[in-house]
């Protein structure tokens, strides 16, 4: 009986541990509670993290790509999901939102209601991202058209449902730090900062293992695509033989040095990157060449 009982203590204690283990994390307030958020340099954040690329309708072009209403699907091993709206609509976007629940969704993956997010928002990139861009983004979207679209459901089957389990992956795969080190300059620097945080350039470009982490030893080697169909290129120079002035050309334009042109979702994330600054462009393009060359 008294082995029983401990048996069953023990395994509530596990439980409860687990549970606090795998609980959402959130900022500090504090660390978001002065800050003033200036639309215009929002504008710049909004572009370089692509938010268009994922949340605005696909095939939208122009105007359209300011209205973020989600839907767009995004296959994966684990099924398939959909990017939810977030539009300024107070009820099926994030006109409610403050600038610290824009905070936890980036920087932790938490919801507003204390919920994991799914790691197909790239927050594990966007960790990375400062407060002050944070609070311009935040000041930024909400000059955007509103969109009384409803989410779409992902479609996942178990045990991927449990978004509790999602606590343990973070664990896993939420890292400090840069992958890039060494001595910087301003501009490389910069472009480290777009590349890694908000442009989330390994989302793609870098391998997974099993559970969906990134596999860090080949970042940027390439990728199989999600969707099945063919890969996402290495893009280090040990594949990519382009020069700095090729590089800032294809983001500005979307033209290879060969008159090829960008496509699939690259396409998209070129219309992104063609609305930065030029000199922003040419900092990824300096980051893009010191990566590490990986066959």
């Amino acid at each position: 009986m008294a082995k029983g009982l401990t048996a069953i203590v023990f395994v509530a204690a596990a439980a409860a541990a687990g549970w606090w283990f795998t609980a959402p994390v959130r900022v500090d307030p504090e660390d978001y509670v002065d800050l003033v958020g200036v639309p215009a340099r929002g504008e710049v954040v909004f572009h370089a993290g692509g938010c268009a690329s994922c949340h605005s309708a696909a095939g939208a072009t122009g105007e359209a790509r300011l209205i973020l209403s989600g839907g767009r699907g995004f296959a994966s091993d684990f099924g398939t999901f959909h990017a939810p709206n977030i539009s300024p609509d107070p009820e099926h976007g994030i006109g409610g939102w403050s600038v610290t629940d824009l905070a936890n969704a980036m920087v932790h993956g938490t919801s507003p209601e204390g919920r994991h997010y799914y790691p197909a928002f790239p927050y594990a990139a966007y960790a990375r991202v400062t407060p002050q861009d944070i609070a311009d983004l935040h000041a930024y979207l909400t000059t955007l058209p509103a969109a009384a679209t409803p989410d779409l459901a992902h479609e996942l089957g178990f045990p991927f449902t449990l978004r509790r389990g999602l606590g343990l992956w973070k664990a896993l795969y939420l890292k400090d730090g840069w992958q890039v080190t060494g001595d910087m300059d301003e501009v490389a620097a910069r472009g480290r900062y777009l590349a890694e945080a908000l442009g989330h350039c390994a989302e793609c470009h870098t391998p997974r293992d099993a559970l969906g982490g990134l596999d860090r030893d080949r970042w940027m080697a390439g990728a199989p695509n999600p969707s099945g169909q063919g890969t996402i290129p290495n893009i280090t120079p040990a594949k990519l033989d382009w020069s700095e002035a090729d590089l800032i050309a294809y983001f500005t334009s979307g033209f290879t040095p060969d008159y090829d042109t960008a496509g699939g979702s690259m396409a998209d994330v070129v219309s992104s990157l063609a609305q930065l600054p030029e000199a922003d462009r040419a900092a990824l393009a300096a980051y893009v060449r010191r990566l590490k060359p990986i066959e």
